[in-house]
């Protein structure tokens, strides 16, 4: 199969990365060389890893690599392709002038994904002249190590297109999720109800963001605490889902004014150095401003 993944940023390089892994021959689209250029080092770097911790062969990661082809083109990157995903930033206009190029240029028989983490998918794919062939595939942070891919079925998806969809997601050894296209979907809806609560309990004293991640990692068995989720995911990305879900469900998903102040300060978390906690080289090192005893 031809996979084109329209983005090559984080969660873009991660989806044509396991696409590659599975066997299929990608294309990696973004506007910018530069940006394709990090994509592909980023690639290589967690495959590396994968070969010193025994999970991946050599040969296996340089035939994946062999696999990923990139361009800034985007009618050549979707022009053969049996399955485009997008993955460009979190902006439902983008989203939706991304998909009308895509139908203008991509084979009449080609699915096409939308990779948002929240946004209404029957909204973005309403453009197309035929939206049934039209789904989400929402990806997880880091791609290559969470197992979900939760299926976003929109109003105007076809049971086919569900099929394939599933099927694919199996193929590349994830664990597909099906539901229906409502705010937030499942996993976004209830994850970022947990993150704003916890960012909450930062703003009025309760604990501190050591504290808070620690507890939900060892009391309820998360991989990762929400407060350094919300800076791996990024202030301002989680930000755009909190105001877009109060848009949608009402008052309780407001986000905090903590939250606000972070982002107007340019603090996004691990992508620029500092958040809610401290960042060097992909690392935690500290902890942002003064969070009393609950550190």
């Amino acid at each position: 199969m031809r996979v084109t993944v329209l983005g090559a940023g984080t969660m873009g390089h991660g989806i044509a990365q396991v696409a590659a892994l599975a066997g299929n021959d990608v294309t990696m689209r973004d506007i910018d060389d530069a940006i394709l250029e990090d994509g592909v080092d980023s690639i290589e770097s967690t495959l590396q890893g994968g070969v010193e911790r025994g999970k991946v062969g050599e040969d296996e990661k340089e035939a994946t690599l062999g696999r990923i082809e990139t361009t800034t083109d985007l009618a050549d990157a979707v022009a053969e392709a049996d399955l485009v995903v997008e993955a460009v930033p979190e902006d439902i206009d983008l989203k939706r002038d991304t998909f009308e190029e895509i139908e203008d240029a991509a084979p009449d028989d080609a699915i096409l994904a939308s990779n948002t983490s929240s946004l209404s998918v029957t909204e973005i794919v309403s453009v197309l002249d035929d939206p049934s062939r039209a789904i989400g595939l929402h990806f997880f942070n880091p791609v290559h190590i969470m197992d979900l891919v939760e299926i976003v079925v929109a109003e105007q998806t076809s049971e086919a297109t569900v099929a394939f969809a599933e099927e694919f997601v199996e193929e590349i050894e994830k664990a597909p999720v099906t539901v229906r296209d409502s705010a937030g979907f499942a996993s976004s809806r209830l994850g970022v109800a947990i993150g704003v609560e916890a960012i909450r309990m930062l703003e009025t004293g309760v604990a501190g963001p050591r504290a808070i991640d620690r507890a939900m990692e060892l009391g309820y068995n998360h991989p990762m605490g929400p407060i350094e989720l919300t800076d791996v995911v990024g202030l301002d990305v989680r930000l755009d889902i909190l105001e877009y879900l109060q848009a949608e469900l009402g008052e309780r998903f407001r986000p905090p004014q903590l939250l606000r102040r972070k982002v107007r300060a340019g603090k996004l978390g691990k992508k620029t150095g500092e958040g809610f906690y401290v960042w060097e080289d992909g690392e935690i090192v500290g902890v942002s401003g003064d969070w009393g005893r609950g550190e």
